[in-house]
């Protein structure tokens, strides 16, 4: 009889541990990224997304970034609340330069701050009660300063300037490293587009928007949804079928396009006609874009998703671009009684170099080129 009271109790107290081990790990996961919405100060709003709006605020004395969701009603709280977790779950871990970092959430609404006064949330602060929306979630992040990729490519686009080759590459190399790293901890974004690109003060792209992310199963049928962005969406997520993190690589190809093109990727298109995208259809890229960069848009946009290269490929072959030797073309003018020298450097691309040097050529001029300044015969002058 002792013994088996003794059984009983061992079981009931080991039970009693094993929950009160539960409960500690539950409140150590929470405790990750949860913070106290009593600090959070929200003052102006930046942008509206599919599920929530962004604000600019303070968090603990920093400027940070805040996503609202609001559960306005019994409809949208399962999907937003799936969201919530699904976003959260997946950002608190990363940490890489080229991903914003998540500084914490809360499954409760911040005050509002301004002129002085606070109050509870209003949705939006417009035509909206706060007794009718009591619930939501709130996600913070930290705040980058220079605006989408986006903005920063329309803005060169209405000057009618295009980037630098060096600038083009560094930018496509930032979103690259990112896109690499978030693959490597089997992380797919699923709607990787130059909106969610975002530039901090010194000019470096961080990858914002976690909301429809993904982490990667070992089966791929997991994944079948159309998610994302039309123009930006890989075909076989287009039309249903079965997709991994290849769908990503060609969103960044559709995204490299653009940032060398600083235009809109199928711009005046309707939705309709930009569904066909599929269809091996692509935007046009331009012809002075240099043979490397092009190469590696057409790989990232095949059709077939096992032909894209993976995206620390990507990163080692933009790499290979921001050090490939430039070639130095001398043109050399008659000039009164002496010649004068200009020098043009050409990025080692061949279709354009034969193009600078048919141009010379046509118009009367000596020219000659070296991968090597030292190369280049000394200037000539004559009486």
């Amino acid at each position: 009889m002792d013994e088996q009271l003794d059984k009983h109790l061992a079981r009931i107290f080991g039970e009693n541990n094993k929950k009160g081990f539960e409960e500690c790990e539950v409140k150590k996961v929470v405790e990750e990224w949860e913070l106290d919405p009593k600090k959070l100060k929200i003052s102006k709003f930046i942008a509206k997304g599919a599920y929530g709006s962004v604000y600019k605020g303070v968090y603990d004395g920093k400027q940070v970034a805040v996503k609202i969701l609001v559960l306005s009603d019994e409809k949208r709280r399962t999907t937003l609340t799936k969201a919530f977790a699904q976003e959260v779950s997946i950002w608190h871990k990363l940490d890489h330069p080229n991903v914003a970092r998540l500084i914490g959430a809360s499954k409760k609404l911040p005050e509002v701050s301004t002129s002085g006064r606070r109050w509870k949330w209003n949705f939006a602060a417009r035509n909206h009660s706060w007794e009718k929306h009591r619930a939501g979630y709130c996600i913070v992040v930290e705040y980058v300063s220079g605006g989408t990729l986006r903005s920063h490519l329309l803005k060169n686009s209405i000057l009618g300037r295009r980037l630098s080759l060096n600038s083009v590459t560094e930018l496509a190399l930032d979103v690259a490293r990112g896109l690499s790293y978030l693959h490597s901890k089997k992380v797919v974004h699923r709607d990787v587009k130059t909106t969610n690109l975002v530039l901090d003060k010194e000019g470096r792209v961080k990858i914002i928007d976690f909301g429809v992310s993904r982490v990667e199963a070992s089966c791929p049928t997991n994944m079948s949804a159309e998610t994302g962005t039309i123009g930006y969406m890989a075909p076989e997520v287009l039309i249903g079928l079965p997709y991994d993190h290849k769908c990503d690589v060609y969103s960044f190809g559709i995204c490299l396009w653009e940032i060398y093109s600083c235009s809109i990727p199928y711009s005046g298109q309707s939705p309709h006609a930009c569904s066909a995208m599929y269809k091996s259809r692509r935007p046009e890229i331009p012809n002075t874009c240099p043979g490397a960069l092009a190469n590696i848009m057409k790989q990232c946009w095949d059709d077939d998703p096992k032909k894209r290269p993976e995206m620390q490929e990507v990163v080692l072959m933009l790499e290979a671009i921001g050090t490939q030797k430039k070639f130095h073309v001398m043109k050399l003018m008659e000039l009164s009684e002496f010649r004068t020298v200009t020098e043009l450097t050409v990025y080692d691309n061949p279709d354009i170099l034969k193009n600078y040097l048919s141009f010379f050529t046509d118009n009367g001029t000596e020219t000659v080129g070296s991968s090597n300044l030292t190369d280049m015969p000394q200037m000539r002058y004559y009486s």
